[in-house]
């Protein structure tokens, strides 16, 4: 399922997928297929993620 969340918070900040996964430590592909619905990340990329963006895990990962 595609994580539309994760990719209108990154707009929201005004981060191409590229400078979020440098700010994260994964490759811009990692964000990609995450926004996809292709990769399921683990906690701590969440978390970090999260961090980066300054929303909660219920805003980007949870309905």
């Amino acid at each position: 399922m595609k994580n539309l969340k994760l990719k209108a918070a990154r707009a929201g900040k005004d981060l191409s997928q590229q400078a979020l996964a440098d700010r994260v430590g994964v490759s811009r592909q990692t964000i990609s297929a995450i926004e996809k619905g292709d990769y399921n990340p683990t906690i701590n990329l969440c978390i970090s993620i999260c961090k980066e963006l300054d929303v909660t895990l219920n805003d980007l990962f949870w309905k």
